[in-house]
């Protein structure tokens, strides 16, 4: 027998032999608990050998599990032991920590200095005034949503919580979130999985998100019922409604919740049956073409009594949402807000290659929406929201200066209730009961608590963003622009947001004065009569 063969199988022949040879003293009690070790292993060692799917464990019996075993606790050990605190899985420790921080309203001021390379490539900072502004208050730092057409307009923060549905968040993650809001004067984003009995319970404004799968207003086969909408969507407590046309995480990706996972209670919320599986389309059958979206965000409108109505998109084809832009001057309708995600986004599961490979971030995709707009002549008629990896008054900033009138938070928001990122969402076993159905595991959330940390999440952050603007000189959010930001381009290098991008200057696509740019292409290529690409000049 070779040594290699007797390395391999010398600990698991160990075991055995110890195990047979010890049976006959068995008399003696001090060997009892050895044996019964010896034999426990002797009979892992030989399930091991049986075994087919596992190469290492029939190699090595016994020894070949510790590899199984710390590679489950491979995440945990990463995250607490040897991450640094800039080390972004999705979002690093001091990004977390400063959440935590200003959840619990304890102090996030840091000693010493930054631990920031602010000499390394794509460091971006605010610049400062000489002359600071006087502080503003957080609570006017609001902005009104709704265009010409709406009747019913929505004094919205400017920050507030993005589309998580019940199903995802378990029953007291989303009782937590809303009753938060609702002390924040802040808008909760029902996320498609519709409006649930506990986004109810405490009152808080709600944005619905109507998704592919028209969940809480659909018909028996999945299509949009308007008279089942109309009933939802005219409750005060709904604000605004949001139609889903793409999520950054998986852009183009429809989804499946098998019919084993569909409780009772997410049947109901859904309008659905509890013994088939809850499909999400990957598109609305409501609308193919961008004048029939143009035309059922007017039904939406029409259906609520006038609230504000948009819709969620991460970018993909430039010449589709000019299409859609083409749209609104075609048909006259307009929605009161897009909100534009990035694939840099979160979701409770996606395929790894769409979280990682589709759709477009969030910053380029509103760069793009908003000179649309602007190049328009529409820009001062919608509202734009941005959402995508936004938890510090810097990522709100950031995202105003270059177009957006307002910012969403998920994950952020979910670190304030508790979660410590387990990147356990789809399994079902959330360690803090944010985003499990299990009845047991969401006991350990605590409404009330938790609903105060939201409530001091949100307060602390905007409290964060009125220092900001006013050293920038500033007294409001509104007049941040993108020659206030800074990014370093290279170690000898530094440029305003204003240098280093495109930005169309209002009526500039109408008058055909942009010849051999991007966007003109893109303007070009874009019909109204179709979202094909295929069908594109």
């Amino acid at each position: 027998m070779s040594l290699s063969l007797l390395s391999r199988y010398a600990f698991f022949v160990g075991c055995v032999l110890f195990t047979l040879f010890s049976l006959p003293f068995w008399h003696h009690e001090w060997l009892w608990p050895f044996t019964l070790v010896t034999g426990v292993l002797s009979l892992v060692g030989i399930i091991d050998l049986m075994q087919s799917p596992h190469s290492v464990r029939r190699n090595y019996p016994i020894l070949g599990n510790i590899r199984y075993a710390v590679e489950a606790i491979r995440p945990e050990i990463r995250q607490y032991l040897l991450e640094s605190d800039s080390d972004a899985l999705p979002f690093s420790r001091a990004q977390r920590s400063l959440v935590y921080s200003r959840a619990k309203n304890e102090s996030a001021d840091r000693p010493f200095g930054t631990l920031i390379d602010v000499y390394q490539t794509g460091f971006e900072f605010i610049s400062h005034s000489m002359r600071p502004a006087p502080l503003g208050d957080p609570n006017s730092f609001r902005v009104t949503i709704g265009g010409p057409q709406c009747t019913q307009p929505y004094s919205a923060s400017l920050f507030n919580i993005s589309a998580m549905s019940f199903g995802s968040l378990s029953a007291n993650a989303i009782r937590a979130l809303n009753q938060g809001a609702k002390l924040g004067n802040f808008a909760h984003d029902t996320g498609e999985g519709s409006i649930s009995p506990y986004h109810r319970e405490n009152g808080g404004d709600l944005t619905w998100e109507l998704g592919s799968g028209y969940f809480g207003c659909r018909t028996a086969d999945g299509r949009f019922d308007p008279e089942r909408f109309a009933r939802q969507a005219q409750d005060p407590q709904v604000r605004m409604i949001e139609i889903k046309m793409s999520q950054g995480a998986k852009p183009g990706h429809g989804g499946i919740l098998p019919k084993d996972k569909v409780t009772r209670e997410i049947a109901e919320t859904r309008g659905i049956e509890m013994d088939e599986d809850c499909v999400s389309p990957s598109r609305h059958s409501a609308f193919s073409t961008p004048c029939e979206l143009m035309a059922f965000i007017g039904q939406l409108r029409e259906l609520s009594g006038g609230k504000p109505v948009g819709f969620k998109l991460c970018l993909g084809h430039p010449w589709e949402f000019m299409g859609i832009a083409k749209a609104m001057l075609e048909t006259g309708i307009l929605p009161d807000f897009i909100v534009v995600d990035g694939t840099e986004g979160g979701t409770g599961a996606a395929p790894v290659e769409f979280t990682d490979h589709m759709g477009v971030p969030m910053r380029e995709g509103l760069l793009f929406v908003h000179n649309t707009l602007v190049g328009l002549n529409l820009r001062d008629k919608i509202k734009l929201g941005a959402s995508g990896k936004i938890v510090s008054a810097f990522d709100i900033a950031s995202v105003l200066a270059i177009g957006a009138d307002w910012a969403n938070s998920a994950r952020g928001f979910m670190f304030a209730i508790g979660c410590i990122q387990s990147q356990s969402c789809h399994t079902n076993k959330c360690p803090t009961g944010v985003a499990t159905q299990d009845t047991l595991r969401q006991r350990a959330l605590v409404v009330p608590d938790k609903a105060q940390r939201v409530f001091n999440f949100h307060r602390n952050t905007l409290k964060a963003l009125a220092e900001m603007i006013a050293a920038a000189g500033l007294d409001h959010p509104s007049q941040l622009g993108a020659r206030h930001l800074v990014r370093r381009m290279s170690a000898t290098e530094v440029k305003l947001f204003s240098q280093s991008h495109v930005f169309l200057k209002p009526g500039q696509l109408l008058t055909g004065n942009v010849d051999g740019s991007f966007y003109s292409n893109m303007w070009e290529m874009a019909r109204a009569d179709s979202f094909d690409p295929n069908t594109a000049a």
